[in-house]
């Protein structure tokens, strides 16, 4: 028999990742909110890197705020690469029909 994966909302990962910081004994609060202590120590590893964007939900990456700058940055370059070579194809079709 498959076991189910439990679903977790980000609301309830920053809230468990703040209790942990407020209590001593993890294990026990992991008992209490009905996680593995596992869980716990990677949500806590991952918001001390990501901050308030590690939780983003499915399939999306988490990115510092620097790596979304970074990633929108790449995104509109390309769009402007490809809008260049666009270009390019009209003025050489245009000039060559024109002769």
């Amino acid at each position: 028999m498959k076991q189910e994966r439990k679903i977790y909302d980000p609301e309830f990962k920053i809230k468990a990742v703040q209790l942990s910081e407020e209590r001593s004994n993890l294990s026990e609060l992991a008992r209490e909110l009905g996680i593995k202590v596992s869980l716990l120590y990677k949500w806590r590893k991952d918001y001390q890197e990501y901050g308030e964007g590690s939780f983003p939900g499915k399939g999306n990456l988490k990115l510092t705020p620097e790596q979304e700058r970074i990633h929108e940055l790449e995104k509109k370059l390309k769009d402007a690469e490809m809008e260049r070579d666009i270009l390019k194809k009209a003025i050489s079709i245009f000039s060559k029909s024109g002769r």
